[in-house]
């Protein structure tokens, strides 16, 4: 490189007028074009380690450079785009109730087209999600297929995070309805597929965990009927309930076209599902001469890149380096957010993001360099003022109060106290869940809507592992008024009990306000009863629990949002009153032992507590305020006998979920990163007193 530029500096002082022959101007485009490329990457990855030797280059050899720079522009613009071509693209969702099999499904399919799987469940990436066996949050990533590129949706199964999958189902053109062989079809199986025909999709059926001993073909057969039934119920189309059938085993990671316990040993794979994908599923409708369009469906951050958005891009290509902004939706019009530069594009392949050049219409892709676009925001190129509409979300259907730790013991184990960054999080939690609202409260307090205990459970988990201390109120459902009538939201409900359980569940139920609509023996099963029942969204706050107990861990029950319906009255007696604390200290085992008959205990010997702290539940329906820490007085008389040994059961220590479903409406969950507290509202028992007379909502 040297010579040659010392060759260059020659020919330059010797004469400068004299033309180039061919041979030496190709020999000088080829001498720039690698001085461009280094320059350009070395630029790209550090400021620093720019070589200054291009810029001393002669006035001709820097005149070429202008030229063959210029050049190299034009025909990258004028050249036709390195995206994927929109016919090989394929973009599905796999969606089913919860428990179904989706996440194994998607490892299956990963390894099938060789992405290595450092674990079981390699889509669920959240700590959360890999302790509780739950998928929470939508994923995307892409596998390669044959000459096709498939990008697959990962989505939750649980009721309460059914706005994951609200806002993902329009970037795909079809979908994998996955249904347990064993179950048939639950009540979020309803939801998803009514999402899925809504955006006008034709799902192809899985019939997972077929090699189940209890799985036979007629039990298939009638699944299938009730499936269809389901579609004609929502409104499918024609085309909609002309839909495949494949029978599949995720966990033994195969999938067939016809009945099968035991496919033959060539045909143990996922090659029958993938191969349906591409015959039934229709690639994107996309035009990449259009300019660039993209709405952003998901968005994540980075300590390095800053906002990541991720989304289907609608119309146009995208390059790294293009000049774009964000846009979005307001009462005068489309408003713009901001205007940069794309600084990365990036797609997940398989369990790792892969850094891209560009993308085109149809593709899913996460793009980095602007900081204010977010989910629902369209980010186009700068001289398109149009704004892809935005996705309708289900209303959120409870609420509560997060506000300050204001108890005794605040203080001693968070490191974020105060009601600013606590408002400040849940602004940034807001930001990447639309199904979750946050509004202002009184007194450095905020109101939080979402879907259900469990989504609200997650964000208090992560908000007290990340450091925070808070005071969370009960979940207070959200009415509606129309026509001057309460209206109330009713949750569609379906358990399966043992036979010798069923007479608690309903009685259970009855004071729950909740209202059977079908009552059967569960097929393929001995003893197993069904039910399904509406109920209101108040009346099953904190029933999980006592379902579970009443059923000695043998019964499941899922819930889906159903509609408002009119309020249908007071909840029956649905639980006790509590021992309220009335001392500061640490708990004694002799100030226990005397608690004991009062009812079940929440805490241990040698825990701290204050006046206004629940210990227990009482017995009865009244609260009691009961002293757990007292010693057993000292004197200097011999006894005759010894002491006798303290002996207490085991409480019963609640987890997050349980306090919220616990908790009644004058009472507090005080949430530490090493504690959960129950506590009332007033900690003053006169003060409590006066509150209790006044005539409640």
């Amino acid at each position: 490189m040297v010579k040659i530029t010392e060759k260059f500096a020659v020919s330059s002082v010797s004469d400068t007028s004299i033309p180039l022959l061919p041979s030496q101007f190709l020999e000088m485009v080829g001498v720039l074009r690698s001085l461009w490329s280094s320059t350009r990457n070395s630029f790209s990855s550090s400021a620093s380690s720019i070589s200054p030797k291009p810029c001393l280059l002669p006035p001709r050899a820097s005149a070429l450079a202008r030229a063959f720079s210029a050049a190299t522009a034009a025909s990258d613009a004028t050249s036709p785009s390195s995206a994927l071509n929109p016919s090989r693209l394929r973009n599905v969702a796999v969606i089913a109730h919860v428990d179904h099999g989706k996440t194994t499904l998607m490892d299956r399919l990963l390894r099938q087209c060789g992405a290595d799987i450092p674990h079981e469940r390699a889509m669920d990436s959240i700590s959360l999600e890999r302790e509780r066996g739950i998928t929470i949050a939508s994923k995307v990533t892409s596998i390669p297929w044959k000459e096709y590129e498939l990008n697959m949706v990962d989505t939750p199964g649980h009721a309460d995070f059914g706005g994951e999958v609200e806002r993902v189902v329009g970037m795909v053109e079809g979908a994998i309805l996955v249904v347990d062989a064993g179950e048939g079809p639950l009540a979020q199986t309803k939801f998803v597929l009514a999402k899925a025909l809504k955006y006008g999709l034709r799902p192809i059926l899985l019939l997972n965990k077929v090699d189940r001993p209890a799985v036979s073909e007629e039990m298939c057969n009638e699944v299938e009927s009730l499936i269809f039934d389901l579609f004609a119920n929502l409104g499918a189309s024609e085309e909609q309930l002309d839909f495949p059938v494949l029978y599949a085993s995720a966990k033994e990671g195969w999938a067939s076209t016809t009945y099968t316990k035991d496919p033959p040993a060539d045909a143990r794979n996922m090659s029958r599902l993938l191969d349906a994908i591409i015959s039934h599923v229709p690639p994107p409708t996309a035009n990449l001469e259009a300019p660039f369009q993209m709405l952003v469906s998901m968005m994540e951050r980075d300590f390095y890149l800053g906002r990541i958005l991720t989304g289907r891009v609608s119309s146009g290509s995208i390059r790294v380096g293009d000049r774009v902004h964000g846009l979005r939706h307001k009462d005068s019009g489309v408003e713009k957010i901001e205007e940069g530069k794309v600084v990365k594009l990036m797609k997940k392949k398989g369990t790792h993001m892969a850094l891209i050049d560009s993308a085109g219409a149809g593709d899913i892709v996460s793009m980095a360099g602007l900081a204010s676009p977010s989910i629902g925001h369209t980010v186009a190129n700068v001289e398109i003022m149009i704004a892809l509409p935005t996705v309708e979300l289900d209303p959120p259907t409870i609420s509560m109060t997060f506000g300050v730790n204001d108890s005794p013991l605040a203080g001693r184990d968070g490191t974020h106290l105060t009601g600013g960054k606590i408002g400040d999080r849940l602004s940034a939690e807001a930001e990447t869940n639309l199904a979750i609202n946050v509004l202002p409260g009184l007194s450095e307090s905020y109101e939080v809507q979402g879907r259900g205990e469990l989504q609200l459970g997650i964000l208090i988990e992560n908000m007290r592992r990340e450091g925070f201390e808070l005071s969370v109120s009960p979940p207070k459902v959200m009415y509606k008024t129309e026509n001057g009538q309460k209206l109330e939201p009713i949750e569609e409900v379906t358990i399966e009990v043992n036979e010798e359980h069923v007479g608690l569940v309903m009685e259970a139920l009855s004071h729950r306000r909740a209202e059977i609509v079908d009552m059967g023996p569960v097929p393929g099963s001995v003893d197993r009863t069904r039910l399904s029942l509406t109920c209101p969204s108040r009346g099953l706050v904190g029933y999980r629990s006592v379902f579970s107990s009443d059923t000695r861990g043998t019964g499941f029950m899922h819930r889906a949002f159903l509609t408002y319906e009119k309020h249908r009255g007071p909840l029956g007696n649905v639980r006790k009153g509590v021992l309220v604390s009335m001392g500061y200290g640490t708990i004694t085992a002799y100030a226990l032992m005397s608690l004991e008959p009062r009812g079940t205990l929440f805490v241990n010997p040698g825990m701290e507590t204050y006046d206004g702290m629940i210990v227990g539940e009482h017995s009865r329906d009244t609260d009691l305020d009961v002293n757990p820490v007292r010693n057993k007085e000292l004197t200097n008389v011999r006894a005759a006998s010894k002491d006798e040994n303290v002996k207490l059961a085991p409480p019963r220590l609640m987890t997050l979920e349980e306090a919220i479903g616990y908790v009644a409406s004058d009472e507090l969950i005080e949430v530490t990163p090493k504690a959960i507290r129950l506590r009332k509202k007033y900690m003053d028992v006169n003060k409590r007193k006066s509150m209790s007379k006044r005539p409640k909502e």
